[in-house]
């Protein structure tokens, strides 16, 4: 069977929030990497699905604003984090300050400015929480993210 990274990752041994590398492919010079963006404690925490569902519509939109290359921002099954899939080569300190900028944003955030929250727009549009996602945010930028989770 073919390992999966995230898999193979000891969660007990890390520490969150962080950001990290979790793999890199690249072909013809052209490098896509992986980030885990790792909000709270595996094991220990998870995020309630509104506030996770409405991180990742401000996330999705707010951090293609802040770097380019972006392909995919998808929340984690267990519901501690993202993971985050672009095009080049960023360092984790450049994902984390955009992820910093990111998560500012979301703690002053409208319930008009949410975007993607109709049923036309979103194939779950009732199970959002600004003020969950708010929450979050304030308390990862309070705790301070890393980009060295060991």
């Amino acid at each position: 069977m073919t390992q999966v990274e995230s898999f193979l990752l000891d969660h007990t041994k890390v520490t969150a929030p962080y950001v990290r590398i979790a793999g890199k492919e690249e072909q013809d010079n052209v490098q896509i990497t992986k980030y885990d963006l790792r909000f709270v404690q595996p094991n220990l925490e998870e995020i309630p699905t509104g506030a996770l569902h409405t991180l990742e519509h401000l996330i999705a939109t707010k951090l293609r604003d802040e770097l380019e290359g972006i392909i995919d921002i998808s929340p984690m099954g267990c519901r501690t984090g993202f993971y985050l899939i672009l095009w080049g080569k960023y360092d984790t300190a450049t994902v984390r300050d955009a992820l910093i900028n990111v998560l500012k944003f979301v703690t002053a955030t409208k319930v008009a400015d949410v975007p993607a929250v109709s049923a036309k727009e979103c194939g779950n549009y009732r199970d959002h929480s600004l003020f969950g996602a708010q929450e979050y945010a304030k308390q990862i930028l309070e705790k301070g993210i890393s980009s060295d989770p060991f």
